[in-house]
C-alpha cells in the first residue's frame, strides 16, 4: 500500500501551512514540516499548537535560518527526510513540497501512480552538457566556495568569488561523483532515501564540498540518487508541475487556472497564488475525491505563455527592435499581405506570380524555410532576419532585380507592419479575412504546440474563445495603427467585391482581379 511522507519546507502563512497539512494527511498520508528559523517565533507557536499532537504529523526536530541558493535548504531538507524515516515507518514514497504548492490530482490517483515502486522521480541531468542552467553562473558555481549568500551579502558574495578566480583557487568536485543538476522537487522511493542518508554519514567530504557550493538544492539531491541508483529506476522529471516566465521568476497560478493545472501530467503545482482562495479549495476538494481519472493535454506551458503574454503588447516589456537601419528604398514599393491563414497568403501570392509575375517572400520572419536566395548568412537564422529586416528587404529587391516586392506577416506582426510603414519605401498592405471553424483553430492549436493531439472539452472550452479574441485583437490593433493604404477582402465578400480591392491594391486590370477572386481555392483549407 502506498503511502507518502511529504516533506514540506516552508517560511510563511502558518495558516496555509496547518491547512495544507491537515489536507494531504487526511487521505492518510503523513508529512514533516520544517518552518524557517528566520520566521517568528509565533507563526511557529500557532503551527506547533495546531498540529504537534496529530500522529500522521511532526515537525523538524531542528529549525534551519534558510537562505535562497544556500546549504541550509538542503541541510533542512535533510534533517526534515531523516525524522520522517525514522518515525513514519511504513511510509513508502517521500515528496519534497514547498508552502506554496497544492495538489492537482487526487490522492487515489497519486497513490495508485506511485504504487508500482520501481521509480524514483527526480530531475536528473548532466550539470556541464544539459544547458540546465539557461543565465547566470554555471561551472563556477561548483569550482569555488561559497560562503556568502548573494542577495543578502553581495558585496562580500563578489568580493570571494572573485578573489578566489584571481588567485587561482578552483577545486575539482569529488572524483567519484558525476555532478547532476534538476528541479528540487522530487519524489523518492523509502529504499533510495535510506541509500542517501546512508551515503551522507560515511561521506563528510561530500556533504563538505556542496556544503560551499551556490545552490546546491539543485545539485546534491540530483547527483546522489543518480550516484547511487541505477538509471532504470531514475525518471528524470518532477511530479511537480511549474513554469517560469520571461524574467526567470517562478509563474503564479490563479483561481482561473484550475483547468489548466488539473490537465497537467503532474500530481503537484507551484506556485498557488495566497489570494487563489478558489482555486485552493476546488484543488483541495479534488485530493480527497475518488477521482483516478483526468483528462490529460499536458499544453500548460505554451498555453499559460498565450495567455499571459498578451498583456505585454504594447507596453512596457513589448517586442521592440534592437537596431534602426537605413531606408528600404524611397523609390521601392512594399506590398505586404497580413493573413492568419498562412496557407491562403501563401496561396494568393503563388497565384500573384503566375498572374502577373510580382516578385515576393512568404513568412520570411516565421518561417526558417521561407525560400529565401543565399545572402550572406543573414537568412541563416529567423532572429537574424528581424534584427536587420531593412536590410534583408534591400538585399531581397537587389536579387530579384525588381523595384516592387511583397512579403507576408502573420497579423501579430504589428511592429514590423510599424517599422516598414514608417520607412521610405512606398507601403501598402492587404488585410485578408478568413473564416475560423473550430476545427481548423484546434489543428492551428496543435501546429503550434498550445493543444496536445487529443484536447479535453475542457481545454477546448477555454482554448476556443481565447483563439478568437486573439484574430480579433489582431484585426483591431491593425486597424488602431491607423496605417494608410490597407486594403480588405474577406472570405465572406463576393468574388466581384473582393474583385475591385484586388485590382486597386496590384494596380491591375479588373479581368486580372476578378480571375483571382473568383478561383474556387484562394480561401480553401
Amino acid at each position: 500500500m502506498t503511502r507518502i511522507a511529504f516533506i514540506l519546507l516552508c517560511h510563511k502563512d502558518p495558516e496555509a501551512v496547518i491547512a495544507q497539512a491537515r489536507r494531504l494527511t487526511a487521505e492518510g498520508d503523513v508529512i514533516a514540516i520544517h518552518f524557517d528559523a528566520n520566521a517568528s517565533d509565533e507563526a511557529y507557536s500557532q503551527i506547533r499548537d495546531a498540529l504537534g499532537t496529530d500522529p500522521s504529523i511532526i515537525l523538524a526536530p531542528r529549525r534551519v535560518s534558510c537562505g535562497w541558493g544556500e546549504w541550509s535548504l538542503v541541510e533542512a531538507t535533510l534533517i526534515s527526510l531523516k525524522a520522517a524515516r525514522d518515525t513514519f515507518k511504513d511510509a513508502t514514497h517521500f515528496y519534497m513540497l514547498s508552502g506554496d504548492c497544492m495538489s492537482i490530482k487526487s490522492a487515489k490517483f497519486a497513490h495508485a501512480m506511485l504504487a508500482p515502486g520501481q521509480t524514483d522521480y527526480i530531475e536528473s541531468v548532466d550539470f556541464f552538457t544539459s544547458g540546465w542552467i539557461k543565465t547566470g553562473m554555471q561551472e563556477d558555481r561548483l569550482i569555488y566556495r561559497h560562503w556568502f549568500n548573494e542577495r543578502t551579502q553581495p558585496k562580500r558574495f563578489y568580493l570571494a568569488w572573485n578573489t578566489q578566480k584571481r588567485l587561482g583557487m578552483k577545486r575539482e568536485p569529488p572524483q567519484d561523483l558525476k555532478i547532476m543538476i534538476g528541479s528540487q522537487w522530487w519524489c523518492l522511493r523509502r529504499s533510495t532515501v535510506d541509500t542517501v542518508l546512508e551515503f551522507v554519514d560515511e561521506r563528510p567530504d561530500v556533504v563538505s564540498f556542496f556544503r560551499t557550493t551556490w545552490i546546491p538544492d539543485e545539485t546534491f539531491f540530483q547527483t546522489l540518487v543518480r550516484h547511487l541508483i541505477a538509471d532504470a529506476e531514475i525518471e528524470s522529471r518532477t511530479l511537480t508541475f511549474l513554469m517560469f516566465t520571461d524574467y526567470g521568476m517562478p509563474a503564479t497560478f490563479y483561481d482561473d487556472h484550475y483547468d489548466l493545472l488539473l490537465s497537467q501530467d503532474y500530481l503537484f503545482a507551484r506556485k498557488i497564488s495566497p489570494e487563489a482562495i478558489d482555486l485552493k479549495q476546488r484543488l483541495g476538494e479534488v485530493w480527497s475525491s475518488e477521482r483516478d481519472s483526468f483528462d490529460l493535454s499536458n499544453e500548460g506551458r505554451k498555453l499559460h505563455a498565450f495567455l499571459t503574454g498578451r498583456g505585454r503588447i504594447g507596453r512596457r516589456f513589448a517586442p521592440r527592435f534592437w537596431e534602426t537601419e537605413s531606408s528600404v528604398g524611397r523609390d521601392r514599393e512594399l506590398l505586404i499581405f497580413a493573413c492568419k491563414k498562412w496557407h491562403i497568403g501563401k496561396r494568393l501570392l503563388g497565384i500573384a506570380r503566375s498572374t502577373f509575375g510580382l516578385k515576393g517572400v512568404e513568412y520570411l520572419f516565421k518561417e526558417l524555410d521561407a525560400d529565401l536566395p543565399d545572402l550572406g548568412g543573414l537568412e541563416s537564422s529567423l532572429d537574424k532576419r528581424t534584427r536587420h529586416r531593412r536590410a534583408l528587404l534591400r538585399m531581397l529587391y537587389d536579387y530579384h532585380q525588381t523595384e516592387r516586392l511583397v512579403i507576408c506577416l502573420d497579423p501579430s506582426d504589428i511592429d514590423l507592419m510599424r517599422d516598414f510603414y514608417s520607412d521610405k519605401v512606398r507601403t501598402r498592405m492587404l488585410e485578408i479575412k478568413c473564416s475560423y471553424s473550430d476545427t481548423y483553430l484546434l489543428k492551428h492549436a496543435r501546429r503550434i504546440g498550445l493543444a496536445g493531439d487529443t484536447p479535453s472539452a475542457d481545454t477546448k472550452a477555454r482554448l476556443l474563445p481565447s483563439l478568437r479574441q486573439e484574430v480579433a485583437l489582431d484585426q483591431d490593433r491593425i486597424r488602431e495603427a491607423n496605417f494608410s493604404d490597407v486594403y480588405h477582402i474577406d472570405e465572406s465578400e463576393s468574388a466581384e467585391n473582393n474583385t475591385g480591392v484586388l485590382a486597386e491594391f496590384f494596380r491591375i486590370s479588373w479581368e486580372q482581379a476578378h480571375g483571382i477572386a473568383s478561383d474556387p481555392t484562394l480561401f480553401q483549407d
